[in-house]
């Protein structure tokens, strides 16, 4: 426990203080030095989609500005060929020129048949002057607003084109959340009152789902405020995704211990309680080392610099994501070959059952992600994202609920087994011949 703390606490201080990108409302400062090392300094990336796409950029000293010839470089679709060209070649390859010379300059975007993603970056007459030495001017202070249009066709949306429809998603979560608990709070508080030998898998379920659900209002909270001021509460999108990360490590743990505990401890305890968790040195190294690898991992995976915008899922574009997966599926290939020993030994009709659903559980949860990574390359770019966040939330939470109605409903045949000495499923004749005593 100690060791999970401890894991904890450092994801939590990893997660809210690292620093991110402020939004679509983007502050910050040129720095013709940046520009230099660049050959154009990196501000932002913004889908825009349909017509009257917008950029406003502000400045505190526009008189520096027009000084310096500072200017906002627009770039569709930038690829890794603008590397391999000069440094004139590449800023005169922008596809739009915002000159800065003014306190505030508007670009309006032409009609975008399909949402385009563009790049910007900031250049000024110093960028491509490599030996001339730049005099000591001060940082000139911005804020940039990137606007897509909304329902009325006004620049008012601050949501990327892959980004748009994710909070109403969240709504619907939300509200899918308060009714199922509305519906099951009762059963759910009995089972955990009553105790018994799967008391501690409900806890842990429950928790998960909880923080799953925390992690769902901490993202609305974020991005209602996003889509007022394009910068939202960057606290509660790292709340978000800590919570969620959270979740993910406890499934994971609650699963490992069941499996692995149980097929460690089967050479020395009868199989009348299959799937028990069992506290052995042998069990807890392995629940708590695959707690540990998927905790670096997906910090890693969050905070890769290939990615300038955090989410809770990713489109696995860099190593860490790529490594993540590959553990869930080979998790889910681990359990496989175990769940297969024990389905394929088993006489009981009711255990393979059981079993069956616990797989049905346990593989949507770990394959989940990797499927619909590869299948979102069906989709256009500015879905991808959307499709695998909105796909692995779903999955993860069936799958809690497919475990849930399993040892919910379970529940009396566990009961009934550990105090059994015969072995299961309870016969009709069996009951009858306990009656008459």
């Amino acid at each position: 426990m100690l060791k999970m703390t401890r894991l904890l606490v450092t994801l939590m201080a990893a997660v809210l203080l690292s620093p991110r990108t402020s939004g679509k409302t983007v502050t910050g400062l040129f720095k013709s030095e940046a520009a230099r090392e660049q050959r154009g300094q990196y501000i932002t990336k913004f889908m825009y989609q349909g017509d009257n796409g917008l950029l406003v950029c502000r400045l505190e000293n526009s008189a520096l500005a027009a000084e310096k010839e500072s200017r906002l470089l627009l770039y569709q679709d930038m690829d890794s060929d603008l590397d391999n060209l000069s440094c004139s070649d590449r800023l005169s390859r922008a596809s739009f020129t915002l000159s800065l010379s003014k306190d505030e300059s508007n670009l309006t975007f032409p009609h975008q048949s399909s949402p385009t993603a563009w790049q910007m970056l900031y250049a000024d007459r110093f960028t491509c002057q490599e030996s001339a030495v730049i005099p000591s001017f001060a940082d000139l202070s911005f804020t940039v607003l990137l606007l897509n249009a909304d329902s009325a066709g006004n620049p008012l949306e601050h949501f990327s084109a892959e980004e748009a429809g994710l909070q109403s998603f969240y709504f619907l979560l939300l509200l899918a959340y308060f009714i199922a608990c509305c519906i099951y709070i009762q059963p759910l508080h009995q089972a955990l009152k009553k105790g018994g030998p799967m008391h501690t898998v409900f806890k842990v379920l429950t928790t998960a789902l909880a923080l799953q659900g925390v992690s769902a209002l901490c993202n609305y909270i974020h991005l209602t405020r996003y889509s007022q001021d394009g910068v939202g509460i960057p606290v509660m999108g790292g709340l978000a995704e800590f919570w969620d990360m959270v979740s993910q490590v406890s499934m994971l743990y609650m699963l490992l211990s069941l499996c692995m505990g149980w097929t460690l401890s089967r050479g020395r305890k009868p199989q009348s309680r299959p799937l028990q968790w069992e506290h052995s040195p042998a069990s807890t190294a392995v629940a708590v080392g695959g707690v540990v690898i998927q905790g670096v991992l997906l910090l890693w995976e969050q905070y890769s610099e290939t990615e300038s915008e955090h989410h809770s899922y990713h489109f696995q574009q860099n190593l860490a994501g790529v490594l993540l997966m590959a553990l869930r599926v080979g998790l889910a290939l681990l359990l496989a070959s175990i769940l297969y020993q024990i389905i394929s030994t088993e006489r009981s009709t009711l255990k393979r059952d059981f079993y069956l659903s616990f797989a049905k559980g346990c593989f949507l949860w770990f394959l989940c992600h990797p499927v619909l990574v590869l299948v979102s390359f069906i989709f256009n770019d500015h879905q991808r994202e959307k499709v695998v966040t909105i796909g692995v939330i779903l999955c993860q939470s069936i799958s809690m609920v497919i475990l849930y109605q399993l040892f919910l409903s379970r529940s009396l045949y566990w009961e009934v087994s550990s105090l059994s000495s015969v072995s299961l499923p309870l016969t009709m004749s069996r009951m009858n011949q306990r009656g008459r005593y």
